[in-house]
C-alpha cells in the first residue's frame, strides 16, 4: 500500500525561480490574491447530483467586498484566457466562489459565466507552492498539453483542466460498449511512464482525468494529470508510478488482460521517445528551468537520499546516489531519456 505524506510542506518561490517565471511570462500583478479570498463570512456545502458531499463549499463575502472582488476575478480570467484583453468582461459575471476543505492546498474555485449564452468556465486560486509550480512547468514542457497558469507573490492561478475524473471514469464510464479497453490500457501505460520519468507523484485516479475523443473508427483516450502537489517531493520510487496505487487497480487489470510484455515495452519506449523530442525542442527553456531546480530545495534531505538510492538500484545507475537535491535527480532522470533516444 502506498503512503503519501499527510501534510505536504509548502516551499516558497526563491528569487531564481521567480526570475524564471517572469522571463516566461508566468508572473504578473494580479488584482485579487489568495489571502483576499479568505475573508469570506460563511459557506454552504456543495453536493453532487447524487447528493454526496463534494468537500467543496460555496462561500459568501460581505456586501462591501463583492463588487470589487468580482471585478478583480473577471480581470484575472481575462489575463488567463485572453492575454489581458478586457473587452469580454462586460458580459461576464462571477456566479460562484467555492472553497475546498480537503487536501493540502485549500484552493478556491471560481465559476465565470457568459451572460449572452450562459456558457461557463472555471479557474482556481491557490497558495503558490514552488514544487507544485515546478510540476506545472514540467507538465507544460514534457507532456502533450499546454498548461495555463499565473503567479503573483504567494498566489497561484490555474486554468481548469476538463475531463472525466479517473475515479468516476472507473465507476461509471469504463464499461461502455463503444470503449475499446485495449486503448484505455495503452494510455494508462504511457501515462504511467510519463509520470515516472518526470517524477510526478500521487497520481491516484482522482488526481487525473480522461480526455475522450471520438475518432472516425474508434474512441481515443488521453490521460491528463490535474494535481501537481507531489512533483519530486516524496522519497519512495513507487509513489511516482501510478500502477502501484490501489485506486488505479482497474486500469492495471486492463493492461494485464490486454497487453503482453512486448507491447508494454513498445508503449513505454514510444512515450519516452516523445518526451525526449520535447526536451530537444524546448532545450533552452529546459536549461533555464534546470539551472533553477538544481540548487532549489523542495523536499527533505531524507527523501532526496531515499529516492536517489531507490532509483540507483532500479536503473543500475550509481549516479543517482550522489544527487543532493531533487533537481539533480530530475536532471539525471531526463538525461536518461536523451541518451536512450540517441541509441
Amino acid at each position: 500500500m502506498q503512503t503519501i505524506s499527510r501534510k505536504k510542506v509548502f516551499y516558497p518561490i526563491n528569487s531564481a525561480f521567480r526570475k524564471y517565471l517572469k522571463l516566461y511570462e508566468r508572473e504578473m500583478v494580479l488584482p485579487v490574491k489568495y489571502e483576499d479570498l479568505r475573508y469570506f463570512q460563511y459557506g454552504m456545502a456543495v453536493y453532487d447530483k447524487q447528493g454526496r458531499d463534494t468537500l467543496w463549499e460555496t462561500v459568501f463575502y460581505p456586501p462591501s467586498m463583492v463588487d470589487s472582488l468580482h471585478r478583480g476575478l473577471k480581470r484575472i480570467y481575462s489575463l488567463l484566457k485572453a492575454g489581458g484583453d478586457q473587452t469580454a468582461e462586460e458580459h461576464l459575471h462571477v456566479e460562484r466562489i467555492d472553497y475546498c476543505t480537503f487536501g493540502n492546498s485549500h484552493p478556491f474555485r471560481i465559476k465565470i459565466v457568459n451572460n449572452y449564452n450562459e456558457v461557463y468556465d472555471y479557474y482556481y486560486v491557490k497558495v503558490a507552492d514552488a514544487s507544485r509550480i515546478y510540476g506545472l512547468e514540467l507538465e507544460h514542457v514534457l507532456s502533450p498539453y499546454w498548461m495555463n497558469f499565473l503567479v503573483d507573490g504567494n498566489t497561484l492561478v490555474e486554468e481548469h483542466i476538463a475531463g472525466v475524473p479517473g475515479d468516476q471514469f472507473a465507476r461509471h464510464w469504463i464499461d461502455r460498449p463503444e470503449f475499446n479497453h485495449k486503448r484505455i490500457a495503452k494510455e494508462f501505460v504511457k501515462f504511467n511512464e510519463r509520470c515516472f520519468a518526470r517524477l510526478l507523484g500521487d497520481m491516484r485516479s482522482y488526481n487525473f482525468v480522461f480526455d475522450i475523443t471520438p475518432d472516425f473508427d474508434d474512441v481515443q483516450f488521453r490521460i491528463r494529470a490535474i494535481d501537481f502537489d507531489q512533483q519530486f517531493y516524496e522519497g519512495r520510487r513507487t509513489l511516482y508510478m501510478p500502477q502501484f496505487f490501489k485506486e488505479n487497480r482497474v486500469f492495471v487489470d486492463l493492461a494485464i488482460k490486454h497487453l503482453n510484455a512486448e507491447t508494454v515495452k513498445q508503449y513505454q519506449q514510444e512515450e519516452r521517445s516523445l518526451m525526449a523530442r520535447r526536451i530537444k525542442v524546448e532545450r533552452h527553456r529546459i536549461k533555464d528551468l534546470r539551472d533553477v531546480i538544481m540548487t532549489d530545495h523542495v523536499s527533505s534531505p531524507e527523501k532526496v537520499k531515499q529516492l536517489g538510492d531507490e532509483l540507483a538500484h532500479y536503473y543500475g545507475d550509481s549516479g543517482f546516489e550522489r544527487c543532493r537535491t531533487m533537481g539533480e535527480i530530475i536532471e539525471r532522470s531526463l538525461k536518461r531519456l536523451l541518451v536512450q533516444s540517441l541509441k
